[in-house]
Order: structure tokens, then C-alpha cells, then sequence
């Protein structure tokens, strides 16, 4: 289902380049290249989302549900960070591709037992998935400008309610 009405051919493309990756998929890991390979370069605008959507919350990130494929095989749903806006450091319940639409994201990388592993700043157009395990990690908005990204999860989250799987206290 597409829970939002004006996101149109993009949301459309989006979801049938996810479909046409699924295809050829082995496993979660091959799943979330396959998808990655697939948005690379067929990302939309951030536009995709309303003028008012795009504003954010001012109190948390704000994250919209775009589409649920039918079989509940994946789910799309763009997310808005203001500066300074952040997750908790979590893990999900299945694979995650990411793609920068609009603003800088910094991710920080941790592995099994916390320890920083890895950080990136992801730029609009970059695209980038992981799976379980080794999916530990925090997404924040360190710039200076409201961040959009897009996140396909491989599973119904109108039906699951979040791609979380835990959250971790962060180390010392």
C-alpha cells in the first residue's frame, strides 16, 4: 500500500527497482547490495515528501511510511532529521538499505561489543545497506541543515511498527 499520495512515479521507481532486486536475492546480506546497486542513481528528490513533511519535528526525527509491498516484503519510508536530531544506537530485524536525499548523515559503526568500528558522513545520493548481523549503529544529523534520507527495510513495518531490533547503551 502507499500510505502517501503524492510521491507519485518516484515512489513508483523506487519500489520497482527494490522488486526487480529482490528477484535475484539470496540472502539478507545479497539482498541489501542487490537493493543498494538498484538505488544507486535512481534516488528521488527530496520532494518526495510534502513541504510540510520535509520540515521535520522539532522534537524527533520524523520518519514517514511511504509504501508496504503487498507481500510484506519490504516497506519504504523516508526519514527527516533536523540538526542535532539522532538515533539511539540499535541493530534491526532485517536488512536496511539507505539513501541520502537531501543534508549530510553521519553514522558511526559499532561491533558486537560496542566498540566505535567505523564513521561515515553519507552525502545526498549515497547509498548504503548492511544486515543482520553486524548491523549495529547510530544515525545523527551533525550538519547545519534539515537531512532527508529514504530507508527500505525488508519487511512490513505497518505490521511490525520499527526496523529495531534493540538498542545499546553506548560504552564509556
Amino acid at each position: 500500500m502507499d500510505t502517501m499520495t503524492g510521491a507519485g512515479p518516484a515512489l513508483t521507481d523506487v519500489a520497482a527497482a527494490v522488486r526487480a532486486s529482490l528477484r535475484t536475492s539470496t540472502d539478507w546480506t545479497d539482498a541489501a547490495r542487490l537493493v543498494a546497486d538498484g538505488l544507486r542513481g535512481r534516488l528521488p528528490g527530496p520532494e518526495i515528501l510534502t513541504p510540510e513533511q520535509r520540515l521535520g519535528d522539532p522534537d524527533n526525527v520524523a520518519g514517514h511510511l511511504l509504501h508496504t509491498e503487498p507481500d510484506g516484503s519490504f516497506s519504504v519510508t523516508a526519514v527527516v532529521w533536523r540538526p542535532g536530531q539522532a538515533t539511539r544506537i540499535h541493530d534491526h530485524i532485517t536488512w536496511c538499505v539507505v539513501g541520502v536525499l537531501q543534508g549530510v548523515e553521519h553514522e558511526e559503526l559499532y561491533d558486537a561489543d560496542l566498540n566505535r568500528a567505523g564513521v561515515s558522513d553519507n552525502l545526498p545520493g549515497e547509498v548504503t545497506g548492511f544486515a543482520p548481523p553486524g548491523d549495529i549503529h547510530r544515525i545523527m544529523n551533525t550538519g547545519t541543515e534539515t537531512a532527508i534520507s529514504l530507508h527500505v527495510y525488508g519487511t512490513d513495518l505497518s505490521r511490525v511498527g520499527s526496523s529495531a531490533r534493540r538498542y545499546y547503551e553506548e560504552q564509556g
